[in-house]
């Protein structure tokens, strides 16, 4: 089981095992269950994983996702991506990772794309259904799909084709861009029918994502342990 540390002025929660490390950004629920479990997860793969708190305290532990929501329209890319970064230096730092991987979901995915593009500790970039619309919502400042390009660590990017947050055609423009890179591997996930989200359990009631999901992690896993490991 992890731990809340503070990071700065940050709380972040916190599941150590050794010099292996991936910094995980949430969706939309924040801190909630769901992400602790993989945050334990992870670290009985032998990989510390630190989880980057979107919302301050708030998730789908204490908070209605509309709430959560609303917090998210405030959020500004250049304060999350300091507060992200400041992580990367305490698993380096403090926490003596030698390696470390970002994954991210939803809201996080995007943000894994945008940190992967500055910062080249990365080992991997993992998203989950990033929110990477070609259209920039009012409280985005950078295109996440623009800015994928400079990333030179390998990438795993996971789709659904029933993704209503962001078209298909956005998605073959993401694809386009990571695999015209010349570092770094991309490997692409794309399951028909699948949800927006469906990693999380509160949609595995509809089979398809949760049969997505099923398939896509393992092979997360795989490249989270061969790259940070």
């Amino acid at each position: 089981m992890g731990v809340t540390v503070a990071v700065g002025e940050q709380t972040a929660y916190l599941a150590r095992v050794g010099h292996a490390g991936v910094l995980l950004l949430p969706m939309i629920t924040g801190i909630g269950e769901q992400i602790r479990e993989w945050a334990d997860e992870l670290a009985g793969e032998g990989i510390t994983a630190l989880v980057w708190d979107p919302f301050k305290g708030r998730s789908t532990d204490n908070s209605t996702r509309e709430e959560l929501s609303g917090l998210l329209r405030k959020m500004d890319d250049d304060t999350a991506l300091a507060e992200q970064t400041e992580l990367l230096d305490y698993l380096t730092g403090e926490l003596g990772c030698s390696k470390v991987g970002v994954i991210g979901w939803c809201l996080g995915g995007r943000f894994a794309f945008l940190l992967g593009a500055r910062d080249q500790r990365l080992a991997s970039v993992v998203a989950f259904h990033p929110t990477v619309p070609s259209k920039l919502a009012p409280h985005h400042t950078y295109d996440a799909i623009a800015e994928a390009a400079g990333i030179t660590a390998p990438v795993l990017v996971s789709y659904p084709s029933a993704d209503t947050a962001v078209p298909n055609a956005d998605f073959e423009a993401l694809q386009t861009i990571l695999q015209a890179r010349q570092t770094g591997a991309t490997f692409t996930q794309y399951f028909p029918g699948a949800a927006h989200g469906f990693s999380d359990k509160s949609r595995h009631d509809k089979v398809v994502n949760a049969d997505a999901f099923r398939l896509a992690w393992p092979q997360a896993l795989a490249l989270m342990r061969s790259t940070v490991s």
